[in-house]
């Protein structure tokens, strides 16, 4: 459920309340939030945001598909995301919707950083509100997946694949193409 974010002390809270995996997969928050202007934050807060989406669709391919890691990793690496392709991708992938309170979260946070991005005026109210809203898009992501197939792209990683055999390069390429990526 969203809170509203009064104060810098309101976002450290936000942040402390937020599940392990996400206060330690966006680590830099804390100091970010003390050191430099709500626009920074918000800055790291989206970057964040963009490798674990890469890192969401990467782990579904390999995890749930058994692509070679190698070839998967390229083909998330090279795609150009955009916001409604990640959202299509997604669903291909894991075969159900983001979760609705994450693409409620997002679509606020996602309009507070185009403004800041293009130079519109903002008040810090408002960013450290959409700072928020990327914590509790992650949560709802990081849930969403752990539950489903065990991943959280927000999080730690190590080991996510298992030891399943994974298929060869040809079939992993024939995959990702049918998919929708461009391996060359």
């Amino acid at each position: 459920m969203a809170h509203a974010i009064k104060s810098r002390n309101g976002l450290h809270k936000a942040y402390n309340r937020a599940p392990a995996s996400i206060r330690g997969y966006f680590k830099h928050m804390p100091e970010l939030i003390d050191a430099f202007a709500y626009t920074v934050c918000l800055a790291y807060a989206f970057a964040q945001l963009a490798l674990a989406q890469n890192m969401a669709l990467y782990c579904g391919f390999v995890k749930l598909f058994r692509a070679d890691a190698e070839l998967a990793r390229r083909a998330v690496g090279t795609h150009h995301m955009t916001r409604e392709g990640f959202v299509d991708l997604y669903k291909v992938v894991f075969g159900f919707d983001l979760p609705q309170s994450a693409a409620s979260a997002l679509k606020i946070a996602e309009e507070m950083r185009d403004h800041v991005m293009h130079g519109k005026p903002t008040t810090d109210d408002r960013i450290r509100n959409a700072i928020a809203r990327v914590l509790e898009y992650a949560a709802a992501i990081n849930q969403q997946l752990k539950g489903s197939c065990g991943v959280e792209p927000f999080g730690e990683l190590r080991g996510f694949a298992g030891a399943a055999k994974k298929l060869d390069k040809r079939t992993t390429r024939f995959m990702l193409k049918g998919m929708g990526f461009a391996l060359g």
